[in-house]
């Protein structure tokens, strides 16, 4: 099921990998692009974060109709 929260989370998935790309063909150095992986991937961790903390409200609302 694709819910707005989805939605948002793979806008900012897709944004996130777009700068990401752009960023690799930019970096003139190996340390440069490891660099740009580390932060990423932080990046990449925080919206998953957030997305499942986000999921998990929309659960527990739901939960909340059948008591």
């Amino acid at each position: 099921m694709v819910t707005k929260n989805s939605q948002s989370y793979f806008r900012e998935v897709e944004k996130s990998h777009r700068n990401y790309t752009a960023a690799l063909k930019r970096a003139s150095s190996r340390q440069a692009v490891m660099n740009l992986y580390w932060k990423h991937k932080r990046q990449h961790e925080a919206l998953l974060r957030k997305h499942l903390r986000d999921e998990m409200l929309e659960i527990v609302q739901l939960k909340k109709k059948f008591n």
